[in-house]
């Protein structure tokens, strides 16, 4: 019994507080909308991958364990190699771009699967030519200093990067944005109804006067809107014109 009258109060406060609750709602979708469309650039991302297998003199040779072994282990080196000035001050000088090694570096994601010999270097960038372009130029300069840097050849490209007829923007994502802003702002809605019912000390029934004073209710005056009273003024209006011409 107690859990349905709980759930009722939930609901009257609900219903009550309604107009509060939807108007967080659609402020929060709303501003949400209007700050992923229109205020945040959107951004974009190309990879490209290198292989990093047996040097090319040994090309006829067998495959063992170790090369393998070594092939990987050697990947962790070339993640911090293409993250280093020797590699993208390069990068930056080629390409004429406006930007430090260092603001390249924040755009940069370089990544491998456990025990794979496959790297995949990842560009973000507002434009997605642009991505792709500095993706393909950052492996192809680490490719060619690759073999002075550390007196190895075992680097090759296995695709490079491409931007399709209509590439997809990896962030903002609108949609996903306006979701979540609907849903923070229903419970920030929900809360503040909850909070204000919660501080609300006034009395609204007889059951809250009883519950406050601990005495009986002895009676209840009833409201008389102003809409009861519209009837009965017209009668009495009616009958005090009547008296009026009479006399």
């Amino acid at each position: 019994m107690e859990e349905t009258i709980s759930l009722k109060e939930i609901f009257e406060v609900l219903k009550k507080r309604i107009i509060l609750i939807l108007s967080f709602i659609i402020v929060a979708t709303v501003t949400s909308g209007i700050i992923s469309f229109f205020f945040l650039t959107p951004t974009y991302e190309a990879s490209t991958q290198f292989l990093v297998n047996q040097n090319e003199r040994e090309a006829n040779a067998n495959y063992n364990v170790n090369d393998i072994r070594t092939n990987v282990e050697l990947i962790n080196t070339y993640n911090v190699i293409i993250n280093s000035p020797a590699i993208l001050d390069e990068v930056v000088d080629q390409m004429g771009l406006d930007i430090t090694s260092g603001q390249l570096k924040q755009k940069l994601n370089v990544n491998s699967e456990q025990n794979s010999q496959v790297v995949t270097v990842t560009v973000t960038d507002s434009n997605a030519d642009k991505a792709a372009t500095i993706a393909n130029t950052t492996v192809e300069t680490f490719q060619e200093k690759i073999p002075n840097l550390m007196n190895v050849d075992n680097v090759s490209v296995l695709s490079k990067a491409n931007v399709g007829s209509n590439p997809s923007q990896v962030s903002p994502k609108p949609v996903l944005n306006i979701a979540i802003a609907f849903v923070v702002g229903a419970m920030i809605g929900v809360g503040i109804a909850f909070l204000l019912e919660y501080l609300d000390n006034s009395l609204k029934n007889e059951t809250d006067v009883e519950q406050t004073l601990g005495l009986p209710v002895l009676g209840v005056i009833s409201e008389i809107k102003e809409d009861d009273l519209g009837s009965s003024r017209t009668n009495r209006s009616s009958q005090v014109r009547g008296e009026s011409v009479g006399t």
